[in-house]
This record gives C-alpha cells, structure tokens and sequence, in this order.
C-alpha cells in the first residue's frame, strides 16, 4: 500500500485512484534511486568496508564457452577463505535449445545467485541488440542486491559487454579476463570496448600483454597469468578416452580415427559464414569419415546454419552425431583424441594446441590470434574442394603440443591478483598515455599574432630566410653568400632562423613552422637532401630536419625547389584552386651573376601537382623537368646527359650562348653597354635579342623550342589544366612557348593554359607553404 497522502484514504473513497499507484511507483523509485547512491558512495571510496570481511566477487557466466574459462575460478573462490563467491547466470545458459548449460554449474556444486533470461529470440543482429537492452534492463537489480566488491566477467560475447556496461556505470569494479586478444571479427570490437571499461585485466599471452599496454592501460592492473581452462587441460587424463568418444561420437569409434567440428556464425557477414558452414558440411560429407558436430552459438545467422544441419541430414546420417553442449571434461578428452578440428571456434587454436591436435581453421573468424604448427587456416572456404583438400593435408597428423596461451598455474595466480585488488579509494579509472607535448591554451596574444612560417631558400649563390605571413606577405628578409662546406652551410642557416626568430617576436609574428627549399634530390619524408647538383657542391645526406627541429623545437618541413614553387604556385599564386598543373622554374635573379658555363646557376626545375597532391614519386626524383630529353645529341648538360631541356634553355645555357657571341664579337649592338669589369652573362644576350641582335634572337628562340618540346611532351603524358611558368625566364619565353604549343601539340592538348607566374618568390612563399599548408600533418 502507497502511503496516506492527507485524507485521500481515510474514507475510502480513493482506494482504487489511479493517481496512487503512480505515486505509489514514484515512491518506489525514489527508494531504489536513493539504494544506488548509497551504493556508489560506499563501493566508489572505500567506507563502509570492514577490513576483516571476506572480499565479495561477482562472477558472471553467459554460455558453455566461457564457463569452461570461469568455471575453475568458480571453483577455487568457492573454496577460499579470504574470497566470497557470488554467481549470476544468464544468457544461452538458460535456454534449453543450447542444452541448459546451467545444470552443469550445479552439478560443479557451485551456488547460483541469480538466473536472469536475457537472450531476445530470433538470432539476428536485431535481437543481440535487444539482448544487451534487456540485460541491462535486469542487471542493476542484481547488482544492487549482491553488492559485489568485484565483477568478474570473460572474453568477447554481447552478453560480457552489458555485464560489463551495468557496473561501470555502478562503479563497482571490473576484472576482465582475456582482453587484448585479436580475433579478426566483430568480437574484437566487443573485446576491446570490454576493455577499456575495465579496472583490471587478466591475460593470457605477451602479445595481449602488449596490445593492452598499446591500449593505454596500467601496467600495475594487468595480469598475464595464462589460460585457465590449460588449468583443467594439462590435469585430465586423455587415454582413457573408450568411454567418452564412444558415447559421444558412436560405438566402435577409435581414438583418432574421428573429427570434431565446432562452427559459429560471424556476425559481420552473415550470408558468407552460413554459405562457408554449408561448404564444410559438404566437405565432411564426401570425406567419409566419422564426425561430431556441435551446435553453433546463439549469434546472429545461428538459426540458418542449425537449418543446414537438418536440410543435409546430418542428424540421420550414419557417420554424423550432433551435440547442442559437450560438458567440459568431455570435451577436453575428444579433442586431445580427435583426428582433425575443422571450424572457427577458439578451441581450435587455443585448447587443440595443447594436444597436438590438428585444426583446419575457416574463415576470419579466428585468423588474428596465436598459433601453434598445428593449425591450417582456409581463409576463404570458398569452395568445397579447397575445404576437403585441407581435411586431406590434416588429417590424422600429429603436431608438437603447443603451450602459447597457458602452463596450467592460471587459477593460483588470479585468486593471489584478486586477493592483492585495493578496494579503498575511487573507482574512477586512468589511462596511461604516452608522453605528448602539452597542449597551449588558446588566449588573446595568439589572437592577436600574425600565423606566420620562417622560410628558408638555399640556392648555389645565395642562403636566404624570410619570415612569411599565412597570407603569403614576406615580412622581413636576410640574405648571405652561400658557404662552400656542408658543415658551414648548416651553421649559416642556424644563425639566420635564430636572427629571424628574435624578428618575428618584435614582429608579433606567431612562428608554426620552418620550411627550406633546397636545389638536389629530397625525401620530405624524412628531411633528408639525398644529393644535390653541382650547384651545391657536396650537398649529399644532409639531414636537416633533425638539427633545425632540435635548435628552435619547431617542426621542420624540406623539400626541393623546384617542388616548393609548385607548392607556392599552387598556395598564393596561378595554382589555387587547380588540382592539376606543372609548374616550370626558369631561374631566379641570381642569374645575372654567371660568368660561365660551370657558373653555379639554377637550370629548369619544377613541380607537378596531381589530383590535388605533389607528386614525389618512388624515390623523389619526380619532376627533374630540366633533363626530359629534347634532342637525341645537342650540347652537354650538367647532369652529364646531352641534349636535355635545360642545355638550351636555362640560365646558364643562355650565358654559355652569350660568352660564344661576345668572344666572336656578335654579342654587343648598338644601345647595349658593357662595363670594363662586367662579365657577360644570360641578361646580356636578351637584351641583345631585344635590341635586334638576330643572333642572340636565334638562341631565345631555340631555347623556347626546346621548353615547348619538353611541355607538349608532358602535355601528352600528363594532360594538365595549366602550365605555370615561374622565375626570371619566364615573362622572355612566355610567347613563343604558347605559340609553339598551339601549333605543334594535339588539339585537346593545345588548349591547355600557359601562364606567366606574377609571384616575386617563388622558393621562399613555397618553403612558407609548406608549412602554412601542412602545419596539422606531417605527410603531403
């Protein structure tokens, strides 16, 4: 009865008012609610606990499986002096189409605290979920009334997933059994959520081991004690086999001379797992041999496969027996005696170990865990011949016994880690993350600052750092000769980025990052100028990520000039927007230095940018656009070749022309002017040419040719939207190149765009983008 509420019930004349019992339930709820706080509060901080009273552990068991793991530490805590056993029962335990596994844990003489029917009917991924629902619909009640110190729960089934859901949110703490291990299939999803909601984890091999501590948790809560049905393994007696496999697999049946098959559905591909099962009844139908089989578990797609087994006739066939539950020790017997284990079950590649036993393992299922010699994975299963021929290869072998997951001495070293549990103190569970840097607070300095990168451009004359703004504005510029020696370039460049850092400060300037252009072949990955040109003479396995990151602790970004000004194009200038262009560097203003053919001048470089990615290619050599071959002889190039892009065309081409000319006396017409001590270099012959000097016109013109041969070329190949061109060449070749493509390339293709670049530095707003554009990722 609800209490009085005034005079409502004094007359009688509300007894049977709806609103009392809705106040009547609330009152209830309130109760119950104000039960669980109590709860929390005594099980989260450790009070109310008696130091002397036994530690209460809740264990928790779902189907035949897992009790074969629990079932000794049911055992050994029943026993214990120090441990109080409590035991809750639900799941397939329960139903009597699984074999009512519960009358075993009876017979074990094990207590049952609690039997909660909890599976959903209908084996699909509907009533699993339904399932877990109507677990955790049921669970809190029980816990409430066991008010356990510990649950204990094991492996990868929905069912531990609720369990192990409904204490966490009670705070009471979780002991998990097998965590860490891989299965190849949704159980590993349910395995490791498992996990990470635990407080304490016991398993079985170093590689679980591993993967838990990968999974950033404490080491001082893991225990790696091994498995604990090798426990009840490594102490049955196997030989005496006559009586179990002839009541199990038939009269007159002989050790060895039988297979055990034990196949459950995955509920990732149901329709692939139910076709596999069919294949291998098929299978074990034409190898004529005796079998076992038992039932698959109450997973999604079980009821199709159970239907399998009638359609075939597998249940009146003379060499076939079916088993809904095998009781454990059973079990352990067939298997330690059976000629072949075929199917996905763990026992296969867990417990058939331990006995030499050979296993043909199908599928996914079970094809990340350990194994031992015996075991042959049929990945696929995908045709009944492929299963039979591994019956065929397996059959009947005898394999060294293999002790992976367990030693036997499992159950001693759970009841001493339970036992050493400290239930004083919070519940509340950490993780252990490895070392990162600390994350800054975001404030008003960092708003106000300019997101900026410092810059760095190495070229054979020049060594320059820029601090660049996010919008592509050079803020302040340094510039020196370029040193001779490796260790003298390296030190140069420290002491700019260090001048440059203290600017950026004055400059409110936030520095993300630093980029360097370099001339040579680089791998961006690692930071590394494999080797250069002999522009950069000696400039070979550099590493310059590593002193530049360690000096300013910025990250570093390098890559090569040529690849910089794509990426420069592609961020402030003619590529924005663009997912597929060729970007051709002509030169910058150093040109003008030349005074030979050996001068330490840029040639033609570039980049090309592909589906919206710089390519590098297998071993970032990618884009060397100077050397595509233009003619099969033609003069020497710096790369040692003959007739490549660059030997007409780049600077030092132009200033190997110029010396020529001006030797002959060709060189100089009227309105040109040469200083006493000037030397001639490739400025000289374009001004001649555009003062009409035909000879120096020719030269140009040949150098266009031979651009234009090496664009229509990539024109074919590639296809791109655009052609950029950069540097001081460009604006000089810029016509004739469009006029030669137009006329001498397909139709399709001479439609392509050629642009003249308007960005002023290429190379040093391309080493900005390359950390403007990747300062959140490390790869591009």
């Amino acid at each position: 009865m609800p209490a009085p509420r005034g005079d409502q019930l004094t007359n009688g004349s509300h007894a049977n008012d709806p609103h009392d019992s809705a106040y009547e339930s609330y009152l209830t709820n309130m109760e119950r609610k104000k039960k669980v706080t109590q709860h929390r509060r005594q099980f989260s901080d450790g009070s109310s606990l008696d130091p002397n009273r036994r530690k209460h552990i809740c264990i928790a068991t779902c189907n035949r499986a897992d009790y074969s793991k629990l079932g000794p530490i049911m055992k050994a805590i029943h026993v214990d002096p120090e441990l109080e056993l409590s035991v809750i029962v639900l799941g397939c335990h329960l139903i009597d189409d699984y074999g009512s596994t519960y009358r075993y844990i009876e017979e074990d003489g094990i207590p049952i605290d609690s039997r909660l029917h909890t599976i959903v009917r209908g084996e699909d991924e509907a009533a699993m979920v339904e399932s877990v629902g109507l677990s955790m619909v049921k669970l809190p009640d029980v816990l409430l009334r066991l008010r356990p110190d510990i649950l204990l729960v094991h492996g990868d089934r929905f069912d531990a997933l609720s369990l192990a859901a409904s204490a966490a949110l009670m705070n009471i703490r979780i002991v998990h059994i097998e965590g860490g291990e891989v299965s190849g299939t949704i159980d590993d999803m349910i395995r490791h959520s498992i996990t990470k909601l635990s407080h304490y984890h016991v398993c079985c091999t170093e590689r679980a081991h591993s993967r838990l501590l990968a999974m950033c948790e404490d080491n001082e809560r893991i225990l790696l004690a091994g498995c604990t049905s090798y426990d009840r393994l490594l102490t049955t007696n196997t030989k005496n086999w006559e009586g179990v496999v002839n009541k199990w697999v038939g009269e007159g049946s002989e050790s060895r001379n039988y297979i055990l098959a034990l196949q459950h559905p995955v509920t990732t591909n149901i329709r692939h797992s139910i076709k596999m099962f069919g294949l291998m009844l098929d299978a074990l139908l034409q190898f004529k041999q005796r079998v076992i089989i038992l039932f698959p578990n109450i997973d999604a797609g079980s009821k199709e496969m159970t239907r399998l087994i009638r359609l075939k006739g597998i249940e009146t066939h003379p060499l076939f027996r079916t088993a809904k539950h095998i009781p454990i020790e059973d079990f352990v017997v067939l298997t330690a005696n059976a000629g072949l284990m075929i199917g996905n079950s763990s026992a296969g590649v867990r417990e058939a170990g331990a006995f030499g036993t050979p296993v043909v393992n199908l599928g996914s299922r079970q094809t990340g865990r350990e194994t031992g010699e015996n075991v042959l994975h049929c990945r696929e299963a995908d045709t009944t011949q492929k299963i039979f021929h591994s019956l065929e290869i397996q059959y009947q072998r005898q394999f060294p016994r293999s002790f992976i997951y367990g030693d036997g001495h499992a159950i001693p070293r759970i009841l001493k880690f339970l036992k050493g549990i400290n239930l004083a103190g919070e519940t509340q569970k950490k993780f252990v993350f490895p070392p990162m840097p600390e994350s800054q607070s975001k404030d008003i300095d960092h708003i106000l600052e300019t997101q900026s990168a410092l810059a760095v451009d190495l070229g054979g004359t020049n060594l320059r750092v820029a601090i660049v703004s996010a919008e592509g504005e050079v803020l302040d510029i340094v510039s020196r000769l370029s040193p001779k020696s490796n260790e003298e370039r390296l030190e140069l460049i420290l002491e700019l980025l260090k001048e440059q850092s203290l600017k950026a400060i004055k400059l409110n300037c936030r520095v993300l990052g630093v980029g360097v252009s370099t001339g040579g072949r680089v791998n961006p990955t690692d930071g590394l100028v494999m080797h250069s040109t002999d522009a950069l003479e000696g400039w070979h396995e550099i590493d310059l990520r590593t002193p530049i990151s360690g000096f300013l602790h910025l990250p570093v970004w390098v890559d090569n000039d040529g690849n910089c000004t794509a990426l420069g194009e592609r961020k402030f200038g003619s590529g924005k927007n663009l997912d597929n262009f060729v970007c051709i560097a002509t030169g910058t203003g150093c040109l003008k230095t030349a005074t030979s053919f050996n001068s330490r001048l840029p040639g033609i470089g570039g980049g090309l940018v592909l589906e919206g990615k710089l390519i590098h290619g297998s071993n970032f050599c990618a884009a060397e656009l100077g050397h595509i071959k233009v003619s099969l002889e033609g003069p020497d190039c710096l790369c040692g070749s003959q007739g490549c892009m660059e030997a007409y065309c780049s600077g030092a081409a132009l200033t190997r022309e110029a010396e020529k000319l001006h030797a002959d006396n060709e060189l100089i017409v009227n309105g040109m002017t040469l200083g006493e001590d000037e030397e001639v270099s490739a400025k000289h012959l374009i001004q001649a040419s555009n003062l009409g000097n035909e000879k120096a016109k020719a030269v140009i013109t040949l150098g266009a040719k031979a651009i234009s041969t090496g664009i229509i070329s990539l024109l074919h190949t590639l296809n791109p939207s655009r052609i950029i061109l950069c540097g001081v060449l460009g604006p000089v070749y810029g016509e004739m190149i469009r006029e030669y493509v137009r006329t001498h390339s397909l139709p399709t293709a001479a439609k392509v765009e050629i642009i003249v670049s308007d960005v002023a530095e290429p190379a040093l707003l391309g080493a900005a983008s390359l950390v403007l554009e990747y300062a959140t990722r490390r790869t591009y």
